[in-house]
């Protein structure tokens, strides 16, 4: 198929008079010599005029045929439907024109696998990125940073999901030149702590993104800083708990050494002891591993689907010989039909049995540790989103025992908090049970909830967010 361009008469005529002029200038001449009369003149030019007229239509028909043809390039049409090349000059010229097409296309499938490839990348990276314009307004945001944020942030204004000030004032300063890069860290206390590292650079060049001008990546720091707070805390609170079992251990070891070497009965007592004080040893360690385990992983939620029920009646049936020396029962209440939690299994068996046998513990002697899990119907003022986004299971563990004042409820989860400090440590505890079950909730996107009164006894109420259906 080959395309020829339409030409007016007009155009045509236009042309020919314009070729015919040269012929039409010597005939005036001639005439104007006498050698040649006025209407002969004017006969000799109309014919040429006339001879003109049906070359220069096919070459105008040409050169509109060609120029039609690049438009229709120019707009994604094909190549193969060439214009008629009649001439030499107009051949080459549609030669090297359809030669340059397929180098465009060329070039043009090479930059558009580039920006797919590139898009890819933005999209994978793990670190969460936003592409801002002039106007802090967020371009396009990568996978990480929906994720975080739990909605793609594009279009709106930065502010919008980072009210940070410090985030701010750095995107500011590289948005109007002041700077070229900044950086900055911020933390976010909404579901759960967590802390990032901020940089901010300006792009160089052509924007390639709806007028991007600058990038933010965010790096989380949150796992960096909690190692740093676990292993300060560690230091300051472990020396402190271990300080008395060691000065026991090291007595001991020094009146076993000297003056009981031979006293039978006092290496006897003496043994017993120490072997009290190295367990309690062991377990604060233990509760320590533990503690830092759990704030490690506590910044990303869990996604397993747990039988809560099944856990609370293997709990119980594990503190049962703990409670039947001092005449106590463990009674579990199970409502029908409960659906599985969304969380990680052996967290939550260490949450239930810190729960239980604390309330086997202070609870009075003959009295029953009451534990139920239901299906949660109102939920409490604080509850957070993940709570609100569907059903709900509800863990109640209630003992009998003394209860506790109100002014200490607050800090009953605080590390190494103790209402009775000799009593705590005559029963073996560290300190740290409560501490760990608030950490476990906080990593299961729960609730915490602790109402205790005076000779009435404690009720600890845990609420989970049910496994999705």
């Amino acid at each position: 198929m080959v395309i020829r361009g339409t030409v007016t008469g007009g155009r045509v005529l236009l042309f020919a008079l314009f070729l015919s002029s040269p012929t039409a200038i010597m005939l005036v001449v001639l005439a104007g010599a006498g050698r040649l009369d006025v209407w002969p003149a004017i006969g000799t030019w109309v014919m040429v005029t006339s001879l003109l007229l049906p070359l220069v239509r096919s070459h105008l028909g040409e050169l509109s045929g060609l120029a039609n043809w690049v438009r229709t390039l120019a707009h994604g049409g094909d190549i193969a439907t060439a214009p008629a090349k009649d001439g030499m000059a107009l051949a080459e010229i549609a030669a090297a024109v359809a030669a340059l097409r397929r180098l465009w296309q060329h070039r043009s499938a090479e930059l558009a696998e580039t920006a797919r490839w590139n898009a890819s990348l933005l999209e994978n990276l793990p670190d969460p990125l936003l592409l801002l314009d002039s106007s802090r307004r967020v371009v396009r945001a990568n996978r990480a940073a929906t994720r975080l944020f739990g909605r793609d942030p594009a279009g709106g204004d930065l502010a919008a999901v980072l009210r940070d000030p410090q985030v701010t004032e750095a995107v500011q300063a590289v948005l109007s030149g002041a700077a070229p890069s900044r950086e900055c860290e911020f933390s976010q206390a909404i579901p759960v702590e967590r802390t990032f590292a901020a940089r901010i650079d300006r792009l160089d060049g052509q924007p390639a993104f709806e007028a991007a001008i600058a990038l933010l990546t965010l790096h989380e720091l949150t796992a960096i800083r909690a190692m740093e707070r676990m292993r300060a805390d560690f230091v300051a609170n472990a020396s402190h708990e271990l300080r008395t079992p060691l000065a026991a251990l090291s007595g001991f070891i020094e009146t076993l050494q000297g003056p009981a070497r031979d006293d039978e009965e006092a290496r006897e007592k003496f043994l017993g002891i120490m072997a009290e004080q190295s367990g309690r040893m062991s377990r604060l360690v233990a509760d320590l591993l533990s503690l830092s385990r759990i704030e490690l992983d506590e910044h990303s939620a869990p996604s397993e689907a747990v039988d809560l029920a099944r856990l609370a009646t293997s709990a119980a049936e594990a503190l049962r010989p703990l409670a039947s020396p001092r005449g106590m029962d463990l009674e579990v209440t199970l409502a029908d039909g409960l659906p599985p939690v969304t969380g990680q299994s052996d967290q939550l068996a260490q949450l239930l049995q810190n729960l239980m046998e604390n309330a086997v513990k202070y609870g009075n002697d003959g009295t029953t540790v009451e534990v139920s899990v239901t299906l949660a119907g109102d939920l409490p003022a604080g509850a957070g989103a993940a709570l609100r986004a569907g059903p709900v299971v509800k863990l109640a563990v209630k003992d009998h025992g003394e209860g506790i004042a109100a002014e200490h409820l607050p800090r009953l989860t605080e590390r190494f908090y103790r209402v009775d400090t000799a009593r705590s440590r005559k029963m073996g505890g560290t300190g740290l049970g409560l501490a760990i079950v608030k950490h476990i909730v906080s990593h299961h996107r729960g609730l915490l909830a602790i109402d205790s009164r005076p000779g009435e006894g404690s009720t600890f109420t845990v609420w989970l967010p049910a496994a999705p259906a």
